[in-house]
This record gives structure tokens, C-alpha cells and sequence, in this order.
């Protein structure tokens, strides 16, 4: 046991992955059980759900993205915004009829908006056709919960339950071949007053380094180009473990893996990023040199609000350290617009900020009140129409740093990973380290491998390019 959290093998579960295959090779409606499984919200989600998709298939399942052909249908849902809230249900409503017209499909919702009670609430009592919901903290019981629900026929719900335990082995089926995401924690701490994710993922633990390590091990030998690292806030990686192993020591230990990988990392929180992880990106052989780093807000009031334990000056040192050690650093960041009582003077704040660190790319976004959170008791006396046009007024001064920092990458060479094809015939997409979209002309072959692209036009935040053989 670690600071209160406990560590388990997932095995115990298996005898409800055998039971359940026995009864789903009777009650598929075809020759195997299908399941559709769709996934909202972060990349955490995503991870959560290749999770699941180990179990299913365990149990015999297929996939289909077709839910009219599917013999289970689950969405993993995101808490985060109130328009995701607001699209899962509307789809989960479109669901009746799948019901209606074949009573054997099971309906099942997870993720962070089942631990938020006024959903589940909802869902009882609106929804009745969906059969199986539960929470973050229930994953490892997903066999046992998805058994009881198709061999008793009954609603089965399970929210709110934490048993402080951190589980490895759990199957996984991972939807890319060359990039796949590798959870180093879970849960989160700070309790930012606009954010739901603390009350639906539950308090930070952090997976046993040795864990960790051979599950990137293991995607590498595998042949895994990119491997992100997930985490609410990965840089207060270690905290909750014995033995003083911070995220600076876990990537180190990665990055001295042999092969050829790329690793990247999210999220992380300014008041965690600490100096050492910035020298141990700018020795790396195989970290990203991108640094995704969420401020905010720029002015120093919103922020205590926010309760986001820093102010300009500290996330601005730490960015100009990060500037100083690492070449060709790229850096992005997260806004939030029309924080409750932000003023107009506040929010060029935030709009000085960007243009001082000159962010590759910007995530934006305008405050939306999450039921449940401080920030969305407090006062806020600014319009919808007001914040829209502060919002569009930061995109245009983005807009120009974004074009300029294109601009001077042409004519440069970079190491490309080939993520896709596009809808142009014989050209193909992928990201620099620094996470820039290069769009060049190539064979389909190269998809999964790394390349050397040559900067030939720039286009706001795509670049075009060259392969350089």
C-alpha cells in the first residue's frame, strides 16, 4: 500500500469473462457477439476503452461500428463540457429503438459522466432501455457488472464506488498499430474551481514505475512508433508512491529504452513542471520536444480564482527555462475565455501572454459551467455575446503568431512520423516532434514510419513538404 492506494492483478476477474462468453455465443444474433463502442471526451477515454475492448474481446466479441448490427453498445462518456453531456444523451435517446426492434441488445454507458448523480439520476429514470452503467472507479468490474446484467436481465448500475486500488493486467485491444497511449496515473488533485474531474475520476494514484515501464517495453517490441503518456497531470506523477520517483525519473528510465520511438506526454500543470523534467526533455533521445502546458488565464486574479496554484510570473519562467534548454521547442496550451468574473482588462491579460510566448497552437475555449464545481456558483455579470467576441479577438492574434511560426519553418528538415493518407490521392499527413501537421506526397507504405520532410510552404498551422530520401 502506497499513501492509502493498493495494487492488484486484474485475474481475479477472469471466471466473469468466461461466463459471459458461454452466455453471449447464445445471445449474439450472429455467428459472434458484436459489440459498437463509442468513445467521448480526452485520450484517457480512449485508453479506458481499448481496456474494455481487451475484455470484450476476451469473451469472443467482435466490432462493428454499425450500432444497428451490434449486440452490445457502449459509450464511454466526457463530463468535461456541457455540450458533450448534452450530445451522449441525444444519442443515447436515438438508442430506443435499437431496443425496441432487437430486446437482446444490451445498452450500456460509462466514464466520467456516470459518477455525476443528477446524470445517473436521469438515465434511471428516463432511459429504461439502457441496462448497464458505471463509473470511472468500476472498469475492473466491468465483466462482472456487464455478466449480471445479461444473465438476470436487470438494470445494473455502479457509481461512486473507489476502492483506492490501482489494477494491472487488464486486457487491452488498442485501436492503432504504430501510436497507442500508456496511463501512468489516474484521478487528479488540484481541484481547478471550473473543473468536473476531480469528483468523477477521484484522487491522483500513480501506476508502479516498474508497471509502466513494461508496458512500454512491450508497445515498443511490438513495433509502436509514438507512445503518449496519459495522465490528469502527469507531472505530480510519483507523489502518491514509496521510494521518490517523480515523472522526470519515469521518463528518463523510458527514454533509455533501445528503439526507435518517439514519447510524448499530457497533461501537464504548471505548478507541478519542474526544471529537472525540462533538462531531461532537452537530453532525451526520444522525448518530444513539444511541451503541452496549460496557463489558462494571464492575469494573476482570474487565476487564484481558477485556483490554479501559480501566477504569470512562475508559469512564465518556467516557459522561458523550457525556451533556454530545449531546441526547436514547440510549445501549445490551453485557454479558458470568460472565467466567471473575468473583465475585459483581465482577459488581455491572457491576450499579452500569448503574444509574448508566441504558442505553436492554442486550444480555446469559452467557460462552461460544470454542476457541481465552485466556479459555477460564482457571479458572472459578462454575456454570451461579450465573451464570443473576446474569444474570436485571441483566434485572430493566434491566427498571426501561428502564421509566422509556420512561416520560418520553411526550408527546414524535420523527423516526420506518417500518421495517415488525405483526401488527396497520393498524399500523405504527419506531425513533427514538436506535434506541426506536415502534409507531403508519398506511397501509402510509409504510413507508420518516420521520414525526413523538408518544409516547402507553410499555411497557417500546415505545412507542406517534401520526403528528403
Amino acid at each position: 500500500m502506497a499513501n492509502g492506494f493498493t495494487y492488484k492483478e486484474f485475474s481475479d476477474d477472469n471466471k466473469y469473462i468466461a461466463l459471459s462468453a458461454e452466455i453471449m455465443a447464445v445471445r449474439a444474433r450472429g455467428s459472434v457477439p458484436l459489440a459498437c463502442i463509442r468513445t467521448y471526451g480526452c485520450q484517457q477515454n480512449v485508453a479506458d476503452s481499448e481496456k474494455i475492448k481487451g475484455i470484450l474481446a476476451a469473451m469472443g466479441f467482435d466490432f462493428t461500428d454499425n450500432s444497428e448490427e451490434a449486440d452490445f453498445i457502449l459509450f464511454n462518456t466526457c463530463a468535461v463540457r456541457e455540450h458533450a453531456e448534452d450530445r451522449v444523451f441525444g444519442n443515447v435517446g436515438a438508442l430506443k429503438n435499437i431496443k425496441r426492434r432487437h430486446p437482446s441488445v444490451l445498452i450500456g454507458l460509462c466514464g466520467c459522466m456516470m459518477e455525476e448523480k443528477h446524470v445517473t439520476d436521469r438515465l434511471y429514470k428516463s432511459f429504461p432501455f439502457v441496462g448497464l452503467v458505471f463509473g470511472t472507479h468500476s472498469l475492473h468490474k466491468f465483466p462482472e457488472l456487464f455478466y449480471n446484467a445479461v444473465s438476470v436481465g436487470k438494470r445494473v448500475y455502479e457509481t461512486g464506488v473507489d476502492d483506492k486500488t490501482v489494477y494491472e493486467g487488464i486486457p487491452t485491444m488498442r485501436d492503432g498499430t504504430f501510436k497507442g497511449w500508456l496511463p501512468i496515473m489516474y484521478g487528479c488533485n488540484n481541484f481547478c474551481t471550473y473543473c468536473i474531474v476531480p469528483y468523477t475520476r477521484g484522487r491522483e494514484r500513480s501506476r508502479r514505475p516498474e508497471a509502466v515501464i513494461a508496458e512500454a517495453r512491450q508497445m515498443i517490441s511490438a513495433g509502436y512508433k509514438e507512445i503518449t503518456l496519459l495522465g490528469q497531470n502527469v507531472n505530480s506523477y510519483g507523489k502518491n508512491l514509496e521510494g521518490g520517483v517523480t515523472f522526470a525519473d519515469l521518463l528518463r528510465q523510458i527514454d533509455s529504452i533501445e528503439g526507435d520511438f518517439l514519447i510524448r506526454f499530457m497533461t501537464s500543470h504548471p505548478k507541478d513542471c519542474s526544471k529537472e523534467l525540462i533538462d531531461v526533455i532537452a537530453q532525451s533521445r526520444h522525448i518530444s520536444k513539444h511541451l503541452h502546458l496549460p496557463f489558462q488565464s494571464g492575469n494573476d486574479r482570474v487565476l487564484k480564482a481558477m485556483n490554479r496554484s501559480y501566477n504569470r510570473e512562475k508559469y512564465l519562467d518556467i516557459i522561458n527555462y523550457a525556451k533556454e534548454k530545449i531546441d526547436g521547442l514547440s510549445l501549445t496550451s490551453d485557454v479558458i475565455v470568460g472565467f466567471p468574473g473575468e473583465t475585459y482588462e483581465e482577459f488581455l491579460d491572457t491576450v499579452s501572454l500569448v503574444k509574448e510566448v508566441e504558442f505553436t497552437s492554442l486550444f480555446t475555449f469559452i467557460y462552461s459551467p460544470r454542476e457541481g464545481t465552485p466556479a459555477a456558483k460564482m457571479p458572472d455579470p459578462f454575456t454570451a455575446e461579450e465573451k464570443s467576441r473576446w474569444f474570436s479577438e485571441l483566434l485572430k492574434v493566434q491566427e498571426k503568431i501561428a502564421a509566422k511560426r509556420c512561416a520560418a519553418m520553411v526550408g527546414n528538415t524535420y523527423r516526420v512520423l506518417v500518421e495517415d493518407t488525405t483526401d488527396t490521392q497520393g498524399v500523405l499527413m504527419g506531425r513533427t516532434s514538436g506535434n506541426v501537421i506536415v502534409e507531403f506526397e508519398g506511397d501509402n507504405s510509409l504510413v507508420g514510419n518516420f521520414v525526413n520532410v523538408c518544409v516547402t510552404q507553410a499555411r497557417n498551422w500546415i505545412l507542406k513538404g517534401k520526403v528528403i530520401i
